[in-house]
C-alpha cells in the first residue's frame, strides 16, 4: 500500500480546460477550427475547455498536436511556449484598432489572403 505524501503537491494555476482555451486562442483559432483539426464538435471542444467532459489519453494526444504543443503544457505541468508578438507587431496591431471597422475589415482581408497564399 502506498505511504501518504509528506509534501504537498503544488498547485495548478489553471485548469486542463483553461490551458487548452488559452492555447487555441494564442494560437488564434475558434473552437469549430480545433474542432476539424482533431475531428470534433464545436460543442465537444466547448465541454472540454469548461471542464464538462474529461480528456482521456488520446484526446491530449489530439489536443496537443492540433496545437502544435506538449501533453505536459496542456496539463499544466510545464510552462507557457506561447511566444508574444514582437515589439514591432504589436505596435502595428495598435495602430490598426485606431482604424475605422470598415477598414479593419479590409486590411485583414488582405491579411488573411496573403497568409491563404503563402501557406500553399
Amino acid at each position: 500500500m502506498p505511504h501518504p505524501r509528506k509534501e504537498k503537491l503544488p498547485e495548478l494555476n489553471l485548469s486542463i480546460g483553461e490551458n487548452i482555451s488559452r492555447i487555441r486562442k494564442s494560437r488564434g483559432l475558434t473552437q469549430i477550427e480545433l474542432g476539424e483539426l482533431i475531428g470534433i464538435n464545436q460543442y465537444q471542444i466547448s465541454d472540454y475547455e469548461i471542464g464538462r467532459l474529461h480528456l482521456s489519453d488520446e484526446m491530449i494526444i489530439r489536443f496537443a498536436k492540433a496545437l502544435k504543443t506538449s501533453s505536459d503544457e496542456i496539463l499544466g505541468l510545464k510552462d507557457s511556449e506561447i511566444e508574444k508578438p514582437s515589439l514591432r507587431l504589436t505596435k502595428r496591431l495598435v495602430k490598426i484598432e485606431t482604424l475605422s471597422e470598415a477598414d479593419q475589415k479590409s486590411l485583414l482581408k488582405t491579411i488573411d489572403m496573403f497568409l491563404k497564399a503563402a501557406e500553399k
